[in-house]
């Protein structure tokens, strides 16, 4: 493992905690045993694809029916239509996690849903030092939830002059309630629930989180793919110093309690779009960082 503390212009406390991390790291390699995952699965799943998007050898698209709701016209006035700019970065979350004696802790993760600090990548040790220097920030969360979003600070497909700190929400994960686990639910789904977008940006926001931009938030109203990119270029809220890479539809529905639901996601990304281009291990070259420790928004 790289020693890069003494580059990173680190607290004591985040550098301790980094210290006894990876000593952690070592004791479990050391006896062969795999560093696990809190959650005991992974942070965040895939969105399928709308029609026109495109899509990788393993993508799959979402239906007609479903694709009709985002960008064509919904099922009434109950459906509420929401979308996000798509980030290009690295999916992370910060997950409040139970522990054995009761209490619980902040952890940083990967999107396959190991320690961020246990990552063979330096961008995902940065980012568990940057959520450890923060934690109090994340007090918001109950056991059992995590933030999802973007950790911006490495390149990959997109370059960005940031106008905001390198992470950036877009959802909050809850652990299921008894009525849902009794539904039977498949384990995967149960083990990916959302939040109501409103829920998610009041608690997000009013932790100074920032939060994936969003070009359209309508009750009965369905949103084009072309209207969608549009606005996201024009605003282009992120500082993307190349093409914006896509938009997330997310489409809401009243309960018969009055609360919103998620019901799907679905995604579009432009296409020319190359993942991972400014990566070493795809370009060849060096690093390329959007925010380092000490370097443009903390």
């Amino acid at each position: 493992m790289p020693n890069i503390l003494p580059t990173l212009g680190l607290a004591c406390a985040a550098q301790c905690q980094l210290f006894a991390c990876v000593a952690r790291w070592a004791k479990d390699v050391g006896m062969g045993q795999r560093v696990g995952k809190p959650l005991g699965h992974k942070s965040y799943g895939t969105i399928a694809h709308l029609p026109g998007s495109r899509q990788g050898r393993d993508d799959v698209g979402i239906g007609p029916g479903q694709a009709e709701i985002c960008v064509g016209r919904p099922r009434d006035k109950r459906d509420r239509v929401i979308v996000q700019e798509k980030l290009d970065g690295s999916n992370v979350a910060v997950a409040c996690v139970a522990v054995e004696d009761g209490g619980s802790e902040i952890v940083a993760l990967i999107r396959a849903g190991y320690r961020a600090i246990d990552g063979r990548y330096e961008q995902h040790k940065l980012f568990h030092l940057w959520v450890m220097e923060r934690v109090e920030r994340f007090a918001f969360l109950r056991p059992g939830e995590r933030v999802c979003g973007e950790w911006l600070a490495q390149a990959h497909g997109t370059r960005y002059a940031l106008r905001h700190e390198p992470f950036v929400a877009f959802d909050i994960m809850r652990a299921p309630t008894l009525a849902e686990q009794r539904e039977g639910k498949g384990r995967m789904e149960l083990a990916h629930m959302r939040v109501g977008y409103d829920e998610f940006v009041a608690r997000a926001s009013g932790a100074g989180i920032a939060l994936a931009e969003c070009v359209f938030d309508e009750m009965g109203k369905s949103c084009t793919i072309e209207r969608a990119m549009e606005e996201i270029d024009r605003r282009n809220a992120h500082g993307a110093l190349d093409s914006i890479e896509g938009a997330v539809w997310r489409v809401e529905r009243v309960s018969k309690e009055g609360a919103w639901e998620v019901d799907f996601l679905a995604k579009f990304v432009r296409h020319g779009k190359v993942d991972g281009k400014y990566l070493p291990e795809i370009s060849g070259e060096g690093e390329v960082w959007n925010w380092r420790p000490g370097k443009g928004v903390a």
